[in-house]
């Protein structure tokens, strides 16, 4: 329930906080969802995050009481970012500012942080890290999870403890300069993450339809190589023929003529056969072999655009949250389904 005081009893500007607490407000909203609940969000984990400085700050334990009490109230707000408002309110609280300003200042924040965030974490950050490192580990490299981890802390936690001491110092200034350029600083964010979805398509896309229609067949000749005796070299020149007199096995050419000619002195020799010059020969042949002809769906459809199943079903996705209001879960259900019918029926590659 809202509090009904508006004012502090003592509206003595409080003095600077030091760089300790301020670390230390820092650390603490890291916990901004442990107490995470369908009635107040993050109220709980923020109240626990700023409560160092509300110590500090409040000396006068009805005042304390009172700011501890409207800061209770519902707040969700991105996680990473949530020092950025930490430090911009508690400027507000050691100026001993109205609390129906601090709250709107508070309130205010929630949206704007929150769309920033997604558009720099949820679609920038972690699409680029992941992709990246998930190929290390795919490739069998145990430093993949490792390096994401690294640096992806590095970043949120360096942005934590940046944003705490610069929003503090700057105040309520530090808003203008966020409005000034946030509709600018979302969009670019959102197509660098847009950007990072479609390169994740191509790379980590492997749906394929295992599609072939029967066309036909081809006939070749495949080469076989025999020992024989030199009597038998003859019975090579054609094994064998088909009904309309083709040769089928022979010593035949590419074409399918004997494979028959003559030396310097003008006798027939018959290409194809060594003598070995112990009464045998080495026979080379040609057998003609007939291959079944197939249309396959799946190298057409990477001739007009390579990975398009997989463009087709980021573009399904995409059409049921922006115009069917599907859930992330929802879309989870609906690839799981697809790929396990697919794959049952032998429709997927």
């Amino acid at each position: 329930m809202a509090s009904n005081v508006t004012t502090y009893k003592n509206l003595t500007p409080a003095p600077d906080l030091d760089q300790k607490t301020l670390n230390k407000m820092a650390w603490r909203s890291c916990f901004l969802q442990a107490s995470f609940n369908y009635e107040r969000m993050q109220a709980a984990g923020w109240l626990y995050g700023i409560l160092p400085g509300l110590e500090k700050i409040h000396t006068d334990k009805d005042d304390l009481a009172a700011s501890m009490t409207h800061n209770m109230e519902f707040f969700n707000i991105h996680p990473f970012l949530v020092t950025f408002a930490m430090g911009i309110c508690l400027s507000l609280e050691q100026k001993k500012a109205d609390i129906p300003t601090i709250r709107a200042v508070r309130v205010s924040l929630m949206g704007p942080l929150g769309g920033i965030g997604d558009a720099l974490f949820w679609m920038t950050l972690v699409p680029i890290l992941a992709g990246i490192t998930s190929q290390m580990a795919i490739a069998g490299n145990i430093a993949g999870p490792i390096v994401f981890l690294l640096i992806f802390n590095i970043i949120q936690f360096a942005i934590r403890f940046g944003l705490m001491n610069w929003s503090y110092k700057m105040g309520t200034q530090a808003i203008d300069a966020l409005m000034d350029n946030m509709k600018a600083f979302t969009r670019a964010a959102s197509i660098l993450g847009v950007f990072v979805v479609g390169c994740l398509t191509v790379t980590m896309g492997g749906t394929q339809i295992a599609l072939t229609i029967p066309n036909g067949s081809s006939e070749s000749y495949v080469a076989h190589t025999a020992t024989v005796s030199n009597d038998e070299v003859s019975k090579f020149e054609v094994i064998s023929k088909s009904d309309d007199g083709t040769t089928t096995a022979g010593m035949v050419d590419a074409e399918g003529n004997p494979l028959a000619t003559t030396d310097a002195d003008g006798n027939a020799v018959t290409a194809g056969a060594v003598d070995l010059g112990n009464g045998m020969s080495e026979v080379t042949y040609m057998e003609m072999v007939e291959t079944p002809v197939t249309v396959d769906f799946a190298s057409i459809l990477d001739s007009i655009c390579p990975k398009l199943i997989p463009l087709a079903l980021v573009m399904l996705l995409y059409y049921l949250f922006a115009k069917h209001n599907f859930t992330p879960m929802k879309g989870i259900v609906l690839m799981l389904v697809l790929g396990i019918v697919g794959g049952f029926f032998g429709i997927w590659a």
